[in-house]
């Protein structure tokens, strides 16, 4: 008999967090860095077998577990594909941590960050995810108190976020005729900033690149990548919100998308280069969740999958380049390429598949995107090109000043270490691969854009249709 997915997602979870306890006990950063790339390996496995067994056809009302509230957690169409992407992240990030790096590298923090994380996706109430979103951003403010570095911004910017999130959520509690507040101008108006600063949309996305100027960059790295925002947006905002909200929404996440791309163009330090390159194209995940068009918003969906990929490889490769030179600086011509041409052909793939390079797994989903962009609103579709074109020149530029231009002189090997080559090989298997055969991510893609606009429907329906406000995944009890 087959385990049902989300018994797959409890076990992930639990497995991330035994690991977490496990490392926290070993003195030795060593043997704890190892402890915790085993742990983080079972819980890649638990997450893709998770994946595997709902899209084998398991039935809907076995892929959710039920508490006294409702669900609380849940496989459906939007988190499958998202659950082992995050996973794959954690566990290429731990197992491409240099010895040097090892004791800035935190491997309890690291598997706490994951257990949260993928509780965050599986979540199906809401007042519980409201709860996770809230424990997300703990992990990293300890981060820069352990390294002794500023916490203002950051502290902040996220107490923001989650005053406002709880805040409009608790507005869309049933109200005592048992209907819901949805269309309250203050409950949207809270939830569409709380996405806003947690998204890092101009002008909320100053701790964004506080963040990774502070932080380690495998943290920083871990924190950011799965767009949490984002799916706080598809979860909370996007199926109540008015349509006047997610109107301005897009236009500041496509104003984000735009003004991010030209500044990680002139950006003259590799940190805050890849901070504005992942603002914009995080934006333009939110842009295709505000279009409510099916094309468009798969569209969204598969660029949010290929970010996750692509530019979390490409951060990686950013890291290993951080840990062999030091804080790079965009201002000159470094010349690495002979010293690390693996790093370099990574370097440039991953960079051009973030931004929908053809023959790669992010070039499917910009186009659905422009596609669907274009039949929203002409404008808002040369708004996006233009965004994905900028990428394209910020990330050649960078190219050419890191690996081209000049001759770096070195004593020692600086080439690429064993468990570096099989992340390399992991991702650019990956993406080619989702660029060669992209039909079954964007038939997955496809479905979850359904899911969502089934959910914005049934909460705009007569009150007494639904399932209740707490219910994430209203397709969940079906079958």
């Amino acid at each position: 008999m087959m385990i049902a997915p989300v018994t797959w997602l409890a076990i992930a979870i639990l497995v991330a967090l035994a690991g977490a306890f496990t490392a926290g006990r070993l003195r030795d950063p060593w043997r704890a860095a190892r402890c915790g790339l085993a742990f983080s390996a079972g819980t890649l496995a638990a997450t893709l077998a998770a994946s595997a067994a709902f899209y084998l056809h398991t039935p809907a009302q076995k892929s959710s577990v039920w508490g006294a509230r409702g669900m609380i957690l849940a496989v459906d169409d939007l988190n499958a594909l998202l659950l082992p992407l995050v996973a794959l992240l954690h566990f290429l990030t731990a197992l491409a941590t240099p010895r040097t790096r090892i004791r800035q590298f935190s491997a309890t923090w690291s598997l706490v960050t994951e257990a949260i994380a993928l509780a965050t996706f599986g979540c199906a109430d809401a007042w519980l995810l409201v709860s996770l979103l809230a424990a997300g951003v703990l992990p990293p403010l300890v981060e820069l108190v352990n390294r002794a570095k500023p916490v203002r911004v950051y502290g902040l910017h996220m107490l923001v976020f989650v005053a406002l999130l709880a805040a409009g959520r608790a507005l869309l509690e049933p109200a005592a005729d048992g209907g819901l507040r949805a269309q309250s101008a203050v409950a949207a108006i809270a939830l569409l900033v709380a996405v806003m600063v947690r998204c890092g949309t101009v002008p909320v996305h100053a701790w964004v690149t506080d963040w990774f100027e502070h932080a380690s960059f495998g943290i920083g790295l871990l924190f950011v990548a799965p767009l949490t925002g984002a799916y706080a947006a598809a979860r909370l905002l996007v199926p109540v919100s008015p349509d006047w909200a997610l109107r301005v929404l897009g236009i500041a996440a496509l104003v984000t998308a735009v003004y991010s791309a030209a500044m990680a163009t002139v950006q003259r330090d590799a940190r805050r280069f890849f901070a504005f390159l992942f603002l914009s194209h995080g934006s333009l995940v939110v842009v295709g969740l505000e279009m409510i068009h099916p094309v468009s918003l798969a569209g969204g969906l598969n660029v949010w999958s290929s970010v996750l990929l692509a530019l979390g490889g490409f951060g990686l490769t950013l890291r290993a380049l951080e840990a062999r030179f030091g804080r790079l600086s965009l201002a000159r011509y470094h010349g690495l390429y002979d010293h690390s041409p693996s790093l370099a052909v990574c370097f440039l793939l991953t960079g051009l598949a973030s931004v929908g390079f053809p023959g790669t797994v992010g070039f499917v989903g910009a186009e659905m995107l422009v596609h669907g962009a274009v039949g929203v609103d002409p404008a808002v579709g040369v708004a996006v090109v233009a965004a994905g074109a900028l990428n394209g020149i910020a990330v050649l530029r960078a190219y050419f000043l890191l690996f081209t231009g000049t001759r770096h002189p070195s004593a020692i090997s600086l080439g690429i270490t064993p468990r570096e080559r099989i992340a390399v090989l992991t991702l650019t298997v990956l993406i080619l691969g989702g660029g060669l055969f992209p039909q079954p991510a964007v038939t997955t893609r496809y479905r979850a854009a359904e899911q969502l606009l089934r959910a914005r429907a049934s909460e705009n329906s007569d009150p007494a249709e639904r399932d209740g406000p707490h219910t994430l995944v209203p397709d969940a009890r079906s079958g």
